[in-house]
């Protein structure tokens, strides 16, 4: 859902929030127990004092209320709401089992203090923190070893579902790609950085495609970076202003031709041999390179020959 809000027109930017705001208020309107974090109510669930039917219905709404709030821009968070959709679930288990079975069950607080472990566990992938936190609340052993256990299904499932972990993934959505453990490098070794060309022409975004067409055909490189008042939009091959400019759309911006949501790039950190496999995966043969944090920060380009001769292979020579 937040991947649906940030493709829509950035002009519309604005009236996200109020989506999300009229969506979770009418809810709230309806059922008041899914509006704020609703500790109280994980509080009633906890003691077993909370209708199944109320409980159920919670989890529903809360899930969808969360999830359209976050995703429009609103206020809010993903550690209270699993906690609360954790307790709603459980409770809700543990009624129906104690309900079916009262001897050989434990009371439904029991499950909705092992159900908030669990969805913890498996949303946010940390399940020994979830151990511990529900350990300090109840100061109580016996809960451990079904805590546990139930704590690393949910994450072999959420894994099997989902193999990024939702912090990654939103992280990723805002262009901030944060190194893991298996692309981290020896510090030794070549880096995007040492090559890259800092200050690389730049194609404005307000630039007609004759204009571009002329500029570009005198230009040594095949490829240019798209910016609009510094703001990094894409890449633009000789081949696709060729082809507009043919087809009749000469008088047309380059911005309708940038594909925005999906450029291959680099950072500076990376490793010089990623920037050869991006360009092998991708047909390119020039590469932007922009800042971890912000995607449409562009820092300079790294260009097929540079990364050849840093390896020490000169392609002019060995012709």
């Amino acid at each position: 859902m937040r991947k649906f809000f940030l493709h829509l027109p950035k002009s519309t930017r604005w009236w996200h929030p109020v989506v999300g705001g009229v969506t979770v208020g009418l809810m709230g309107w309806i059922v008041p127990q899914v509006l704020g974090v609703g500790y109280s109510y994980v509080g009633s669930a906890l003691n077993g004092t909370m209708a199944l039917k109320l409980m159920l219905l919670l989890v529903v709404l809360k899930l969808f209320g969360v999830t359209i709030s976050y995703a429009s821009g609103n206020a809010g968070g993903i550690f209270g709401p699993s906690l609360f959709l954790g307790a709603m679930l459980g409770g809700a288990i543990g009624t129906v089992a104690h309900g079916l079975l009262p001897g050989y069950t434990a009371t439904p607080g029991a499950y909705a203090l092992v159900g908030m472990g669990a969805l913890f566990a498996g949303i946010v992938r940390a399940p020994m923190t979830s151990v511990l936190m529900i350990f300090e609340m109840t100061r109580d052993y016996a809960v451990i070893v079904p805590l546990m256990i139930a704590n690393m299904t949910s994450l072999f499932i959420s894994s099997r579902f989902q193999k990024q972990p939702i912090y990654e993934a939103l992280a990723h959505q805002d262009g901030i790609h944060l190194p893991s453990r298996s692309t981290q490098d020896d510090v030794n070794q070549r880096t995007v950085a040492q090559v890259m060309q800092k200050s690389p022409q730049i194609l404005p975004a307000q630039m007609r495609v004759e204009d571009a067409v002329e500029q570009t055909r005198t230009g040594q490189l095949r490829i240019w970076p798209v910016a609009d008042n510094g703001y990094f939009l894409g890449i633009l091959d000789r081949e696709t202003l060729e082809c507009a400019f043919v087809d009749g759309r000469r008088e047309q911006p380059l911005a309708s031709l940038v594909e925005t949501l999906h450029v291959p790039h680099l950072h500076t950190d990376h490793a010089l041999h990623l920037a050869l496999d991006r360009m092998s995966k991708y047909h390119l043969d020039v590469l932007p390179v922009v800042h971890r944090a912000d995607i449409h920060k562009l820092e300079g380009i790294v260009t097929l020959p540079d990364v050849l001769v840093a390896y020490g292979i000169d392609r002019n020579a060995s012709r």
